[in-house]
Order: structure tokens, then sequence, then C-alpha cells
């Protein structure tokens, strides 16, 4: 006898804007499975990286459009899995949740969070009591919380999760890695940050950490890859830039997409990510960088820790710390050897742990498991 197929409804962000919810609901979605079937209703708030978190009167309309998405993809498919990945802790996005969870969730038999943004917990103590009373109502008691690192846990164990399940993030190969690897590194070693272009994805302590490197006289190059933040902050980053002579040294690709952007990994000789964002979850890029065979220097942040092997697959050091980040990437500029063997380590890793497959697999038995239960 053939095994039910699961039908679920996805009410997720797909690219663009390309950030690592978006991307991973892509990759979610596109996979082919024997045991569940997705019909998607896709977010789209946001067209744009500096629009995410912001309030614009067009997304009013387009929370109602989304809101009679999801009935009617109920009533068309008789799907009773609800499948959503929670906004950042912001209060707009909350609100945003609470509207659409509130007017929909009681339409299925079982809800799945997948939490790729942490910090609904820290969220509610801000919260006045009415909202209180609204969150409990749009979050609490889901049939299931898929968290992508240990520290992601937190948020399904203060909902009340009926269940808790890890699931690493899990990224295609691109066709063009093959055809970039390098087998000899760059004469002056590169530096690539890549993602959102702001102070708390570390850029600004980034460029702190370039400035003691070129003081103390190394030889390299940083490219920085993403969309600015805000004008305000891509200004201060580029006024450091000019006030410390570092113009020849540093470059703002802007965001590069599909080939380019892989072409940047696979110029690169270190990655380096040193993030303190406030919702960071996982840390995609620092995965990416690993498919690439580049050793990671990152911050011991949420999610990295889980990605990162300190000393093995690169470095980790403390949030905010721009001395740590620059001795670490000297130690790596100065040391071709130790680039390569890291690197070598950061691709086992990731062919161990975070392929597409892999995820897609996880995904599916988890996803299986509730619908049937």
């Amino acid at each position: 006898m053939a095994k039910q197929v699961i039908s679920i409804i996805a009410v997720a962000q797909t690219p663009p804007p390309f950030h690592g919810q978006a991307v991973m609901n892509q990759h979610l979605l596109e996979g082919e499975y024997s045991e569940i079937q997705f019909h998607h209703v896709r977010m789209a708030f946001s067209g744009d990286i500096q629009e995410v978190g912001s309030f614009k009167w067009k997304k009013i309309f387009h929370l109602a459009a989304v809101f009679f998405r999801i009935v009617a993809a109920r009533l068309r498919t008789g799907a009773q899995v609800l499948y959503y990945p929670p906004a950042s802790p912001n209060m707009l996005p909350f609100l945003r949740d609470c509207v659409l969870l509130l007017g929909t969730r009681w339409l299925f038999k079982k809800t799945v969070f997948h939490f790729h943004a942490n910090g609904l917990a820290d969220l509610y103590a801000r919260l006045p009591w009415l909202l209180k009373k609204a969150f409990w109502l749009a979050y609490g008691k889901p049939a299931l919380s898929i968290a992508i690192s240990d520290y992601g846990k937190r948020d399904g164990e203060f909902l009340k999760s009926q269940e808790i399940v890890l699931i690493p993030n899990g990224i295609p190969e691109p066709k063009i890695l093959a055809a970039t690897h390098r087998s000899v590194p760059n004469a002056m070693p590169e530096i690539l940050f890549c993602g959102m272009v702001s102070e708390e994805k570390g850029v600004g302590i980034l460029l702190e950490a370039c400035a003691k490197l070129k003081e103390r006289g190394a030889s390299f190059r940083c490219k920085i890859v993403g969309k600015a933040a805000s004008e305000v902050e891509e200004k201060k980053f580029k006024d450091f830039i000019q006030n410390h002579q570092l113009e020849g040294t540093v470059e703002f690709t802007g965001p590069l997409y599909d080939d380019n952007k892989w072409k940047a990994y696979a110029g690169a000789d270190i990655f380096c990510f040193p993030t303190h964002y406030s919702a960071e979850s996982f840390g995609l890029v620092a995965v990416e960088a690993m498919m690439f065979r580049l050793p990671v220097v990152a911050t011991n942040w949420r999610g990295l820790p889980d990605i990162v092997v300190d000393g093995e697959t690169g470095f980790l050091v403390p949030p905010k710390d721009a001395k740590s980040i620059a001795e670490r990437l000297e130690i790596l500029i100065s040391d071709p050897d130790l680039r390569r063997k890291m690197g070598a380590a950061g691709r086992r890793r990731y062919e161990e742990r975070f392929t597409v497959e892999k995820f897609r697999n996880s995904m599916e038995g988890a996803l299986s498991a509730v619908g049937s239960a």
C-alpha cells in the first residue's frame, strides 16, 4: 500500500530579496519529495534588503492578499499542515506574523515553525500585556519547531513546542565550483565578506581589523560583497576607508548574484564574517565559504559555532573584537599552508553536514512524521 503524501501549505519568503531565510526557503521548495507536497504561498513584503522590517502602506494590502491566498490554498488542497518560518524579532514583522497566524492557524490541525531568525523569547519580554496575549495565540504550542542550530532551539522551547528537531541548513553546489577551483593561492591574499553590509553584520569591525593589519604592514586585499542596509551606514563605512587610507585595499562590490557571487568566493583566500546581528541564527555564508574551501574567521555568535570548528576549519573570536579578528586574519595571511589545510577541513565538513540533499532528506522526514501523526 502506497504511503500517503502529506500536503503542506508553506507560507514563506523566496528571493528577492536575497538573504539566508529566503534562499533556504527556495532550496526547500525546489526539492523533489515522495512523502510530502508543498503548496507555496509566497510572502513578498520586501523587494529589497533595505525594505526589510520597514513600514510601507503597500505592505498592508499585500498582507491582506497573503491572508486570502493562505485561506484559498487551504480550501483548494485540503492541507492539514501549516509550515511557517517566523520573521525576525522586531515589532513590525511580529505584528505581521500575528495577523497571519491569528487569522489562519486555526484552519490547520498542525503548525510547524522553522526558525531561521531567533529572538522571539527576547521580544516577548518587551511586549505590553495585550500583545503578549496575541503572542501566545499566534505562536504558542506548535506541533513542531525546527531549529537550524543548537542556539535556535530556545525559541521552540519557549513556545512549548510539542517537538523540536535540529536540522542544519544545507546548500547545493553551484556548477561553477569545479571550474573555478584554484590550486595556487593569490600572490596577495584576498579576504572576502559576503552578506548585508551593516554594522550588526560586522562590516565596521572588519574595516577596523583591516586598518590594524595595514598598520602592521600586512599585504592583503579585502572584498566586501553585499548591499548596504542603509545609506547612512554605507557612508560611514566609506568615510572610514578614506580616513584610514584603505582605498586601494578594501573594495565594495555591491550585491553580486549567481555566478558572479560564486566567482567572488572562488577568487578569495580567506572568508571573514564578524557578525553580531541580533536575529542571526546560523550564518549561511560561512557554509558557502567552506564549500569553496575557504578558511573562515567568524564570531563565536549564535549558530556559527555549529558551522565553524575553531582551530580546524577556521577561527572563532568574541563579537565586536577587531583586535582578535586582525590577529587571526594575520595568521592566515602569512601561512598559505594553514589556509589550505583549514579550507580542506571546511570542505569535508560541508560534505558531511551541510549539503542540500541532507537538508531536504531531514526536512522531509520531520514534516512527513508530524503530518502523519
